[in-house]
């Protein structure tokens, strides 16, 4: 008898729920999810979270540069930057099964002149890509068990460091059952700087956002307050309750600070 082999990657499969979409990578755990009449609404409140990087960033230049995203999911962040910010937007994903699926369900356009969707090794992509090029830098890499990051050493985040341009943003999600927010916040802090990292207050769900930059300054809290407003005003019917994150928005807590004090090198300029 022939044995049938083991397809190499976990098939993308879906569900749908109250008017919701959602993906699905061969087992219970939501990968993405689109609500079905508002396709550029960012629907779970990490996705959402994800999109705070627009705090850090000059209200004049909010959706100025290009936007990368590390882990396509149900495409939820590729779509808002190409079709609300109409951003330059890259989204790498190594299982061309997911590629395949947010084209048939979830509204991911065709490449174009401003969106360019990669299947390939995210770790692979950082290390041979052009420094440099990127302002923003999304990163939501799991399995589909989900449970940890798959990339998640100081490698991995230097060469996320070197793909920003200076004064550029990465966010990442940090969840699972094998996950360590210290662990990982420890590692990106070591690379970017401490005075460089934030976190919000983790989902109901366990997901905890983490804001890293390459040499922003820290507005003043009115001038933040400000730009919250603003990216309401903008896109608060699209899911960015901007003035809740700044609520949620903590520096790094004491215990990490005090693990890199002697032992951080100095982020490369």
């Amino acid at each position: 008898m022939t044995k049938t082999a083991k397809p190499k990657w976990a098939p993308a499969t879906l569900s749908e729920y109250d008017g919701i979409r959602f993906l699905h990578l061969d087992s219970i755990w939501v990968q993405g999810a689109m609500r079905i009449r508002k396709p550029q609404q960012l629907e779970l409140e990490y996705i959402q979270r994800m999109m705070a990087w627009m705090l850090w960033r000059d209200s004049a230049e909010l959706n100025e540069g290009h936007a990368v995203q590390l882990g396509l999911g149900a495409a939820a962040i590729t779509r808002f930057c190409h079709k609300v910010l109409r951003m330059r937007t890259t989204a790498i994903e190594l299982n061309p099964t997911v590629i395949s699926a947010c084209r048939a369900w979830f509204q991911l356009p065709e490449n174009d002149r401003l969106l360019t969707v990669v299947n390939a090794d995210a770790a692979e992509w950082v290390a041979n890509a052009e420094p440099q090029q990127a302002q923003v830098l999304n990163v939501d890499l799991y399995d589909h068990e989900a449970a940890s990051p798959v990339l998640d050493d100081e490698a991995f985040y230097a060469g996320c460091r070197a793909l920003l341009a200076d004064g550029g943003l990465m966010t990442v999600n940090l969840f699972g059952r094998n996950a360590s927010f210290a662990r990982s916040a420890v590692r990106i802090a070591r690379v970017f700087g401490s005075d460089q990292v934030w976190s919000l207050a983790p989902t109901k769900e366990g997901n905890t956002v983490v804001v890293a930059a390459r040499g922003v300054r820290v507005p003043e809290r009115d001038e933040l307050e400000r730009r919250a407003a603003n990216i309401e005003a903008l896109y608060g019917g699209y899911g960015l309750p901007a003035r809740k994150w700044l609520r949620l928005v903590r520096p790094l807590p004491l215990s990490i600070v005090e693990q890199l004090h002697h032992q951080q090198p100095a982020a490369e300029s």
